[in-house]
C-alpha cells in the first residue's frame, strides 16, 4: 500500500493512543485517516515498553475519572474489538513507609471512593499480612483495589489497528514524520520518510516524541521523554496466583507478576530528560538490591530479560488534549506514564473533540495546553 498523497487527519503516532484514535474515528464514520508509526511495528514505542499496569488509584479527580471511563473498555476489550488482551485484574497494593505518604493515601482514598471506586485503606500490619513473601515492616499504611491489574500492551494496540484497518484506516509503520508544512497558521501538510501527505488536521500522538513534532508545526509542548526500566526474573514457584501489583511508594519501586515469575522495575530518580533507551547497568543494579531488600525471594531468582522505555512527561503529570496555536494541529500526549491505561479513552475523547468540537465522554476541557501558561496546573500524586 502507497502512502496517499491526501488525508482527512493524519495522526502521527502508532501506540495506543494514535491506534485507539484511528479506531474510534474511523467507528463514527471519518474516511481517508492516515496512521503513521516511525517503528517497524505499531506500539514498539513508549506503550510498548511500559509495564502493562491498569488502575483507578490517582489522586486527582480527572485522573480517577479517566480510569473509571476507559478500564471498562478495556474489560469489553475482547467483546467489542475482537482481540483478548489478557486483563488480570490482580489488583495494585501501594504501600506508604512514611507519614506523608500514609496522609495523602487516606485522602487519595476518600476522594475515589466518594467517586464510586471501591479501593480500601489498609493499616500496616494488614499490609504485611497480605505479603508475607515482602519484608514490610516499616510500611504505616497501604491501598488496595481489587479491579485494578495488568494489560498485555500489545494486544491492545493490535486490536485498535486491525479494526481500525478493517474499517478502511490506513496505516503505515516505517513512516517516520520529518516535517510539517504551516502556512498561514493553519496545517497543510505532513512530510515523511515515505512520502508527503496534504492534510488540514493532524493529531499528534507521538509520546515521548510529541514535543519534536510540535517543533516542526511551531507548537511548543512541554513534554520531556524521561526513562524508565525494569527488568523481569526466571519462575518463583513460592509466588501465589493472585500476587498483586505492589509498589513501595516512597522507593518507586514496583513488583508484579509476569508468567511464573516476577516484572520489577524502580524510578532513577536521578534520571535526565533524553531519548535514550538503553538499559543503565549500574541503576539496574540499584534496583535489584532494592527488590532484595524488600523481597528476599528475588536473590534465588535469575534475570530472564530487561528493557527501557520512555515517560512523556508534563510539569504537573497530567495529559494535554486538544488544541494548540497552530490551526488544525491537535495534541493528545504528555500522560505521563499512566498513558497505556487512559488510552482507550483518551482515542475516544479526542474522535468527539475532532469530529464534534467538545468532549461528551468525560470533560477534559481543563487539560488543556493553555493550562501551563495561565497557571491551571493540576498536580498527580500517584505517579511512580
Amino acid at each position: 500500500m502507497n502512502l496517499p498523497n491526501t488525508a482527512d487527519i493524519v495522526i502521527i503516532g502508532g501506540g495506543v493512543m494514535g491506534a485507539s484514535a484511528a479506531y474510534h474515528l474511523a467507528q463514527r464514520g471519518l474516511k481517508n485517516i492516515v496512521l503513521l508509526e516511525k517503528e517497524s511495528f505499531f506500539g514498539q514505542g513508549a506503550t510498548g515498553r511500559c509495564a502493562g499496569g491498569v488502575r483507578y488509584q490517582f489522586s486527582t479527580e480527572i485522573n480517577v475519572k479517566l480510569s473509571i471511563e476507559s478500564l471498562p473498555m478495556l474489560e469489553r476489550f475482547k467483546e467489542e474489538i475482537g482481540q483478548d488482551i489478557s486483563y488480570k485484574q490482580c489488583g495494585y497494593l501501594l504501600v506508604a513507609i512514611n507519614e506523608k505518604d500514609a496522609k495523602v493515601f487516606k485522602h487519595n482514598v476518600e476522594l475515589q471512593n466518594k467517586l464510586g471506586v471501591p479501593t480500601q485503606l489498609l493499616t500496616g500490619d494488614e499490609v504485611c499480612k497480605r505479603l508475607p513473601l515482602m519484608k514490610f515492616d516499616d510500611a504505616l499504611a497501604g491501598t488496595f483495589n481489587p479491579k485494578d491489574g495488568i494489560v498485555d500492551p500489545n494486544s491492545v494496540v493490535m486490536g485498535y489497528v486491525s479494526a481500525a484497518q478493517k474499517m478502511g484506516v490506513k496505516a503505515f509503520t516505517g513512516a517516520e514524520v520529518i516535517g510539517v508544512t504551516v502556512s498561514g497558521n493553519q496545517v497543510e501538510e505532513v512530510q515523511t520518510t515515505l512520502g508527503g501527505i496534504k492534510t488540514r488536521m493532524i493529531l499528534n500522538a507521538a509520546g515521548p516524541w510529541s514535543s519534536q513534532i510540535g517543533k516542526m508545526a511551531g507548537v511548543n509542548l512541554p513534554v520531556l521523554p524521561l526513562r524508565r526500566q525494569m527488568f523481569t526474573t526466571s519462575p518463583l514457584k513460592e509466588l501465589p496466583a493472585d500476587f498483586p501489583f505492589v509498589i513501595d511508594f516512597a522507593k518507586s519501586l514496583y513488583f508484579h507478576r509476569e508468567g511464573e515469575g516476577l516484572l520489577i522495575g524502580m524510578s532513577n530518580q536521578d534520571e535526565q530528560p533524553g531519548i535514550d533507551q538503553n538499559v543503565d547497568e549500574d541503576f539496574e543494579l540499584v534496583n535489584l538490591e532494592a527488590a532484595i531488600e524488600r523481597m528476599p525471594l528475588v536473590e534465588k531468582a535469575q534475570r530472564a530479560s530487561h528493557w527501557a522505555g520512555l515517560y512523556e512527561v508534563t510539569p504537573d503529570a497530567h495529559p494535554i488534549f486538544g488544541n494548540t496555536n497552530v490551526n488544525g494541529f491537535t495534541v493528545c500526549t504528555g500522560f505521563s506514564g499512566h498513558g497505556f491505561m487512559h488510552g482507550p479513552i483518551s482515542g475516544k475523547l479526542m474522535s468527539e473533540f475532532i469530529l464534534d468540537g467538545k468532549y461528551s465522554s468525560l470533560d477534559v476541557s481543563m487539560l488543556d495546553l493553555k493550562r501551563f501558561e495561565e497557571g491551571r496546573l493540576i498536580q498527580e500524586y500517584n505517579v511512580v
